[in-house]
């Protein structure tokens, strides 16, 4: 992973997600044991050979290992939806950056529901450093002028 990351920035990517798919598989006990520590090794040694790479990291339903993946030194800790942001913020902290984390589904909702979401997952990210995003991919069927209709509200936020 370390070296297919190193590629990525290499050939001009920059910032790099990095998907732990299988983490939340794991108990607290056992993502400490058999995946904090690998996961720490490529951040490592990612940060060693490009240390200005930004490194998110995202694994879907997280919320009993949230803080746990902070651990991994990663520059943004990326939330699904299933972790509201505000506990989320409180969990990590004012000087961790998070990402995420809108409901996928909100964007079969109109656009007036789409936008309190949206306003909703920023407010309760606070003045901390924060990147909005969907908590998870987009969902097939979703309506292409709903998801326009998001990029339109979150470019307006500042």
């Amino acid at each position: 992973m370390a070296k297919y990351i190193q590629y990525q920035a290499d050939s001009g990517a920059q910032t790099v997600q990095i998907f732990a798919s299988w983490a939340t598989e794991l108990s607290p006990v056992d993502f400490e044991e058999f995946s904090l520590p690998y996961l720490k090794q490529i951040v490592d040694t990612v940060n060693q050979s490009h240390p200005n790479l930004p490194l998110i990291l995202h694994a879907s339903g997280s919320g009993g290992l949230l803080e746990r993946l902070a651990l991994t030194d990663v520059d943004v800790v990326s939330m699904d939806w299933s972790i509201d942001m505000a506990d989320g913020r409180r969990r990590l902290g004012p000087d961790v950056a998070v990402q995420g984390n809108v409901d996928p589904g909100v964007l079969f909702g109109s656009k007036e529901f789409i936008t309190n979401r949206i306003n909703d997952v920023v407010r309760k990210a606070g003045k901390g450093k924060h990147i909005l995003n969907l908590g998870h991919g987009i969902v097939v069927g979703t309506p292409e002028e709903n998801v326009a209709h998001f990029l339109e509200v979150a470019k307006r936020i500042r």
